[in-house]
Parts: structure tokens; sequence; C-alpha cells
């Protein structure tokens, strides 16, 4: 197995992921070959690339709902046999209770898990007015809007301090305007709390303006076809998506994706023999 050094949070170890045949027949499905992938502390990490090349699958393996068919995850230099509160995930759709207001969706796992009210709830205040919903406390997800009730789910994962954010396509169903805003709002929490963050999106230029490092992916099986740095420093405002260093960056990612969407393409269209 690979070693974890002390910068070093997340290691994939030549992983991979296959789902048995779908019932009546047909091949087993190959979603992850051999990802050979290290994640450092405190960064932020998107990964990009082509439908189906396992993005979500590897998320699934870090967060211990599934585990590789080959291969080793380790996390701060141990194996992940499971899922941890050291490891909170973000969902495209808010999972928020209808039932329970704001503050009880905020605290239901701490609450759950027998953490005293006296040590959560200051940090659950903490947490949402970190998020701008302070004053919400008593709202139902019903009085709320999209990016607010994200803005719960993202508290609640962070109330338990955990080590890692795995985030699947979070912003994906806001519109543009809200995205925005909720893309500054996690730089803001990276930047007060420091996790490690896990992120996953089709938006390339999402994936730039909030990354220290974008990984793109192949088409199925996924495997690790480049990794771009992105140098720009933190904090970053809104102007720096009109700058040209950022530019060519999203357009070497786009490109990069590009490349294997045309050869999908190619085969798709590729004679039966």
């Amino acid at each position: 197995m690979l070693q974890a050094t002390q910068k070093t949070k997340i290691v994939f170890d030549n992983v991979k992921k296959t789902y048995p045949a779908v019932r009546g027949g047909g091949n087993q499905i190959v979603a992850i070959g051999e990802l050979q992938l290290a994640i450092h502390e405190s960064e932020i990490f998107s990964i990009v690339g082509p439908t189906g090349c396992g993005k979500s699958t590897a998320l699934n393996l870090i967060a211990g709902f599934e585990f590789p068919t080959e291969g080793d995850i380790a996390l701060d230099g141990a194996p992940v046999r499971g899922p941890g509160p050291d490891r909170a995930v973000v969902f495209q759709h808010p999972a928020l209770y209808p039932w329970f207001n704001v503050l009880d969706n905020v605290t239901i796992g701490v609450k759950s898990r027998g953490v005293p009210k006296d040590e959560y709830l200051s940090r659950a205040h903490n947490l949402l007015r970190a998020v701008g919903l302070a004053g919400f406390e008593k709202s139902y997800p019903y009085q709320l809007s999209g990016g607010m009730q994200q803005r719960v789910q993202i508290a609640r994962a962070l109330i338990s301090n955990p080590r890692v954010l795995l985030m699947d396509e979070p912003f994906g169903a806001l519109d543009y305007q809200t995205r925005i805003i909720m893309q500054q709002l996690l730089l803001e929490l990276w930047d007060e709390f420091r996790p490690t963050i896990f992120f996953i999106t089709h938006d390339v230029a999402e994936a730039v303006f909030i990354s220290d490092r974008v990984g793109v992916m192949t088409r199925r099986p996924g495997r690790l076809k480049s990794l771009v740095k992105v140098p720009m420093p933190k904090p970053r405002k809104l102007d720096m998506l009109r700058q040209a260093d950022f530019t060519e960056i999203e357009h070497q990612v786009l490109g990069l994706i590009q490349e294997e969407l045309v050869y999908l393409q190619n085969q798709n269209k590729a004679p039966v023999a």
C-alpha cells in the first residue's frame, strides 16, 4: 500500500471497482480501473470527467459506503473500513427531515451519537451564522429556498468537525446566481474550518474556481487522466473568472474531457464486426 505522508490525507492505491452484471446477462461493469491518487491535507480537490467515469463511485469508496474490488483506500494512513464521523457527505439534493426545523436538522446526527447538548448547541448556532442562516433556526425546510436548504445540509455536515467533506454535485440543482454565491460560501467555510474537500461537479468553471487541483477522469473504466493545478491564491473573487490564467486552465480541463467524449463518440459510430 502507498504510505500517506504528513501532508497526504487520502490515498487511492491501485483501486479497481466492479459491479456484477445486470440480472439477465451481460458483462460485469468496471466503474473504476486502477485508480492511483493522493489528495492532500486541507486541499479542495475537484474531480470531473465524462458521465459514468466513476466520480460518484470514488466518493462512495472514500465515504466507506462501498469497498474496492481490488486495491486499497487509506485515510490518514489507515484503511477505510466503513463510514465514520470523520467524513461527512453533502449530496446534490438536501436530504433534510421536513418535520424538523433547521436547528434540529443540523444537530440530529450529533444527537443520535449521544453528544451532550452543551457540546453541540453553541457550535450549531456558530455554523448557522457562518452559513448565513442566523435567525432561521426555527424555520422548516419548506420555508427555505433551495440554496438555503443546501446551507443547512452543509452546516449539518460540518457540525461533527469532519476531517473530510465529500460533496457530490452539491450546487448542481441551483440556479446560476445562487450557485456562484454557494461557491463563494464554500471557500469562506474552507478558510475558517480547513477540511479536506473532495468535490464532484460537471461544471468545469466551478471546479477551477474552488479547487487547488482538478482531477480529470477518463471514460469508463475511470482512471486518472490528468491532474491540473490551480495556482491562483485564495481568497478568490468573481473577477478571477475573467482572468486569462483562469480561462487558460478552464480550457485545458475542457480539452482533456473533450478528448474522452470524442473517443466515445467515435466508438459509438464504429461498425460492428
